[in-house]
C-alpha cells in the first residue's frame, strides 16, 4: 500500500515558523483589547530577530512571497525596537541618584548574591518585590549602610520593601485595589526639592480577571503619581512589556517618561529562558529628571534581572 504521509521539509518547517512569525507580529499589532493576544505582544525584539534570521534561507529557497511578507513585519518590528536604542539627549547636570529595583522571588534563598550586589553597586534607595519574612531576615547585614527602611513582607509574592541612605521625608504604603498588593509610596528631598518614589508590582495576567486586575491596578497607580508632591519616580515589575498596549496607557496617564530611551530593551525576565526575556521590570520618571545611565543587573538567583536607574535632578 502507499504511504500518503509527507515528509517534513527544511523549506515547510521554514515557511511555517514564517506564518507564525508574521501572524504575530501582525495580530499583536491591531489593539485587540484580549489577554490572550496582549500576552504575544511582548516578543517584539524576538520577532525582528527571527524574522532576520528567516529571511536568508527563505530566499535561498526562492519562496519570495514569505521572504515579502517577513520583510514588512521585520520593518514593523524594526519601527518598535530600535528607537530604543536612540539616545534620549537628557539634561545630565543635576544632582545624581542611584536607585535599584529587584523582584528577588520569593522561593530564592541565594540572600547573599543579592547582598554583594548591593554592596558592588551602591545606590542611594533600592526597592524589593516579592519578599517574605526569610528574605527580611535574610537582608539584615544591609540595614548597616541602608538605616532608612520599610517592609511589607508577604508569604506570597508580593510582599515589597525599601531600602535608603537618605532619610525619608515619608513613606507608607498602599492596599492597591483590586487585590491589595502593596505599593510603597516614599517622599526624599534632592537638591532642596520634594521626590517622590512609588514602587509597586501588579499581578501576572494570565487569565480575564488577573488581566483587568493588573490593569485596574495600572489606574490606581496614576491616580497615585497625579497626587504626588515634587517629581516622580515610579519603578516596579509592572508584568507588561514596553509593547503593552495597557502599559502604554499607564504612561500616557502618568505623563512620565520611560528611562530605557537610549539605553535599549534591557530584558529582563525571565533568566532561565534567555532566548525569550522579556522588559517587564521598569522605570518610568518625571520628564524634566535627567537620566544618565540604565543597565540590567546580574543574577541575583531570581528569575528577574535588577534594574540599575541613575538619574539627575
Amino acid at each position: 500500500m502507499r504511504d500518503n504521509k509527507h515528509p517534513v521539509s527544511l523549506i515547510g518547517l521554514l515557511q511555517a515558523a514564517a506564518f507564525l512569525t508574521v501572524l504575530f507580529s501582525v495580530l499583536t499589532g491591531l489593539g485587540i483589547p484580549d489577554y490572550r493576544i496582549e500576552l504575544f505582544s511582548h516578543f517584539r525584539l524576538q520577532y525582528f530577530v527571527v524574522s532576520l534570521l528567516l529571511l536568508v534561507p527563505l530566499l535561498f529557497f526562492r519562496s519570495f512571497r514569505y521572504a515579502g511578507a517577513l520583510t514588512i513585519v521585520a520593518v514593523i518590528n524594526a519601527s518598535l525596537v530600535l528607537p530604543w536604542y536612540s539616545a534620549a539627549n537628557d539634561d545630565v547636570g543635576g544632582t545624581p541618584l542611584k536607585l535599584i529595583h529587584a523582584n528577588v522571588l520569593s522561593a530564592n534563598t541565594e540572600y547573599q548574591r543579592l547582598i554583594d550586589f548591593i554592596t558592588e553597586e551602591r545606590p542611594d534607595v533600592f526597592f524589593l518585590q516579592e519578599v517574605n519574612a526569610e528574605w527580611v531576615a535574610g537582608t539584615q547585614s544591609l540595614l548597616v549602610d541602608y538605616p532608612y527602611t520599610y517592609v511589607e513582607p508577604q508569604q506570597g509574592n508580593f510582599g515589597i520593601a525599601a531600602f535608603s541612605r537618605i532619610p525619608f521625608d515619608s513613606i507608607y504604603h498602599v492596599d492597591s485595589p483590586p487585590l491589595g498588593h502593596p505599593t510603597i509610596v516614599a517622599t526624599v528631598t534632592i537638591a532642596s526639592q520634594p521626590v517622590t518614589l512609588i514602587s509597586t508590582h501588579p499581578t501576572i495576567p494570565v487569565n480575564r480577571y488577573l488581566y483587568q486586575a493588573r490593569n485596574t491596578q495600572f489606574n490606581s497607580i496614576a491616580g497615585l503619581v497625579e497626587q504626588a508632591p515634587g517629581r516622580v519616580v515610579l519603578m516596579g515589575d509592572f508584568n507588561a512589556s514596553i509593547w503593552d498596549r495597557r502599559f502604554r496607557d499607564l504612561e500616557d496617564a502618568t505623563g512620565l517618561k520611560n528611562v530605557r530611551r537610549g539605553f535599549g530593551i534591557l530584558a529582563t525576565w525571565p533568566t532561565f529562558l534567555p532566548f525569550a526575556m522579556i522588559p517587564i521590570d521598569h522605570a518610568l520618571v518625571s520628564k524634566d529628571i535627567g537620566v544618565i545611565n540604565v543597565t540590567s543587573g546580574s543574577r541575583i538567583g531570581s528569575d528577574h534581572l535588577p534594574l540599575v536607574v541613575t538619574l539627575s535632578l
